[in-house]
């Protein structure tokens, strides 16, 4: 068993053996022509011992150990939430039913809390998703039907429909805290409880009102359609911009012309990425080209990339756009942080993407080799050090997702 999994907690962060051991181990990888090849891949019944091993240690520091004055973060993205993710993520690969009711436990102790957001990463979404998803594995109707109430009723929230033309921009459209995010999480409970729980008529004015604030965002840009700010900034990746935002729109039936648009956009994207690198900017005009992760970068594009291939099968050039960063993810994706937001867990997701979508096996391998690399690796931690996104719980689920990779979906971003 790797060394962090076991004693993550307890290592210093200053601690150059280790670094070395690191810095070497970045070397081999990258060098490694061939994924499969290198001597950090794993076992399948390895990334299932790590994976197990883990997320009991998630639950241990985050759920038993947090104490009656300890505080609770309700979120998916840094918080409680996260770990009950973990848990219906080890039950579906594990068939344990102490993770299920692990789940339920930490989902009832979140659910009392307030969140003024309605979003799946960052806000009661996530509550209430994973609460009614919950108790239809353990065939609970009365919990199935509070939470999914709580839910309908949350959709009902007043803002969401609400187009720029009606002052609709109290509240955003990205995927952490805004309109994308609540569509996010409505797809997610009817992948799971049918199509139809949360009612299409419901959605589609949210859809209508994403839209329509993505073209007053790009207003002063003929070249781009749909064009976003979170907090005055046109942000790029999948957590606060177009990527993020576009991906979520894929999932949903468009009209002629909102495809037409969602495409351009992607193209735009596509056509401004760094001539050097072929990474893409943290947002619209930002020279900096030096993050390759889920948030901003490659790391979420390439995976909206494959999206848009699937929807788009006959439009060549986005499986090609795909395929390209997954290319940067493989030279500069194999960062120093562990987490799925900003560290190599995200970006292991990207390759299964790509293997999904192409059917190669070397993005298996690749995205092995990236999970590998999450098993060997040390290093010290703060206060989001067990978290889903910003924390090393991100590697419990994709170390889970290896076991079947054709089913394998980033978690809060893939349906």
């Amino acid at each position: 068993m790797s060394s962090w999994v076991l004693e993550y907690a307890s290592k210093d962060n200053d601690n150059s053996s280790s670094r070395d051991d690191v810095d070497e181990k970045f070397e081999l990888l990258g060098a490694a022509s061939d994924p499969a090849d290198s001597d950090l891949s794993l076992t399948n019944d390895a990334f299932l011992r790590a994976a197990v091993s883990l997320k009991d240690q998630v639950v241990e520091m985050t759920w038993r150990r947090r104490g009656a004055e300890g505080s609770l973060d309700p979120t998916v993205y840094t918080g409680l939430m996260g770990t009950a993710f973990v848990c219906l993520r080890s039950y579906e690969a594990t068939g344990d039913r102490r993770d299920l009711q692990l789940c339920a436990e930490i989902v009832a102790a979140a659910a009392h809390t307030s969140n003024r957001h309605v979003t799946f990463l960052s806000g009661r979404g996530g509550v209430y998703a994973l609460g009614a998803i919950c108790a239809n594995y353990s065939g609970d109707e009365e919990k199935r039907g509070f939470y999914l109430n709580c839910f309908l009723e949350m959709a009902q929230e007043k803002a969401l429909p609400v187009g720029p033309e009606e002052g609709g921009f109290g509240m955003s459209y990205d995927l952490l805290y805004g309109r994308a995010g609540f569509l996010w999480a409505a797809l997610l409970v009817n992948k799971y409880l049918g199509d139809l729980t949360v009612p299409s008529d419901l959605l589609m004015g949210v859809v209508a009102a994403v839209l329509a604030g993505g073209r007053a965002g790009a207003s002063d840009n003929p070249a781009c359609p749909l064009m976003y700010r979170w907090h005055g900034t046109r942000y790029w990746g999948a957590a606060h911009g177009l990527a993020g935002i576009l991906h979520v729109l894929l999932h949903f039936p468009l009209s002629e012309d909102d495809m037409k648009d969602v495409k351009a956009t992607l193209r735009y994207m596509m056509s401004n990425r760094f001539l050097h690198s072929g990474n893409y900017p943290v947002s619209e005009g930002n020279p900096r080209d030096k993050l390759v992760q889920w948030s901003h970068g490659a790391g979420g594009i390439a995976i909206t990339l494959c999206k848009a291939s699937e929807v788009f099968p006959s439009d060549r050039e986005f499986r090609d756009a795909a395929i390209e960063a997954g290319e940067v993810l493989w030279k500069s994706g194999l960062v120093k942080k562990a987490g799925l937001g900003d560290g190599v867990a995200g970006n292991a997701y990207a390759f299964l993407s790509l293997a999904r979508l192409t059917g190669e096996t070397i993005y298996e391998e690749r995205a092995k080799a990236f999970a590998s690399y999450l098993y060997h690796i040390a290093g010290g931690g703060d206060e989001h050090t067990y978290s889903l996104f910003q924390g090393v719980a991100g590697a419990a689920c994709v170390w889970f997702d290896l076991l079947a990779p054709e089913r394998s979906r980033f978690p809060g971003y893939e349906i």
